[in-house]
């Protein structure tokens, strides 16, 4: 199982500084992926911006939305020139991670209605696609710069997005709420896979909070409480859940990959660098 690291740039007060030199450390440690959160009503970093950063800042990680509310992109065709600028630069290692997102502020502040975004999120994928295969779409050709399409994942544990990510994306990414719920979506989404006939078999990836030190369950309780605060349920499930401390981060990692998780991807709590520094000596990085 291969072992990713989010950014700190959706937690509040992380400074330009915290984010890229995270992203330095990360890379040179030899993490899989660096990884961001996406919401819009909050004091956090925007996630294709910040993986652009840290694409000229890093040389091998993948760089992973985890993921991106992509109904907030009502223009496509801007999307995938974006997405597509950020693939071409980093010399290929975008991984678009995409969902429908459920907070209806981000989606008032947008301006884009919140009925319908499943649907319209399946078809904005076959229009990602599409653009990035070179179809012609003016007097000048395609919209580049032209890239070999990124893996799509897509987030999500109910029927419809589990039945959507079988259908269309390459893969999954569970949400932060924990080993348990992701043995369930994971067992949902291998049967919808066969359903839709889908041949070999999906990448599925963990987003997991963490928390280490003498501060770890501080950290997370302040964190968790205010990122999920728009529903208190599940921001105390999600804490639950988090890897806070060392013993329960070696527990996680095992169940994940026992599991047959492909890459976990370790969300901090907090942006001190001495985070990542506490998170390489448990992972052996």
């Amino acid at each position: 199982m291969e072992i990713g690291v989010g950014l700190p740039g959706a937690i509040r007060g992380a400074t330009a500084e915290n984010v890229l030199e995270w992203a330095r450390e990360a890379d040179r440690a030899g993490f899989s992926s660096l990884a961001t959160l996406d919401r819009l009503v909050y004091d956090n970093y925007d996630s294709l911006t910040t993986l652009a950063a840290a694409a000229a800042v890093t040389e091998r990680a993948r760089l992973t939305t985890s993921i991106l509310i992509s109904p907030l992109y009502s223009n496509t065709a801007l999307l995938a020139k974006q997405a597509a600028t950020i693939d071409r630069l980093s010399g290929g290692r975008l991984v678009l991670g995409v969902a429908a997102g459920s907070r209806p502020d981000d989606f008032r502040a947008s301006g884009v209605e919140l009925g319908g975004r499943g649907k319209r999120l399946e078809a904005q994928v076959a229009e990602l696609r599409a653009i990035w295969s070179g179809e012609r779409r003016g007097f000048a050709g395609g919209i580049g710069p032209s890239v070999t399409a990124p893996p799509i994942l897509m987030g999500g544990h109910s029927p419809a997005a589990l039945s959507r990510t079988a259908r269309v994306a390459d893969g999954w990414i569970s949400g932060g709420g924990g080993v348990d719920m992701f043995a369930g979506g994971l067992a949902a989404l291998r049967a919808a896979w066969q359903e839709a006939g889908r041949e070999g078999k999906p990448r599925v990836v963990s987003l997991t909070y963490f928390a280490l030190g003498s501060r770890a369950e501080e950290l997370a309780d302040q964190y968790l409480s205010d990122y999920y605060g728009f529903a208190p349920p599940y921001a105390q499930l999600v804490l639950r859940n988090a890897a806070v401390g060392e013993a329960k981060l070696t527990e996680t990692l095992a169940r994940l990959e026992q599991l047959g998780c492909d890459e976990v991807l370790l969300a901090p709590c907090g942006a001190d660098l001495d985070q990542l520094k506490e998170l390489r000596a448990v992972t052996g990085k």
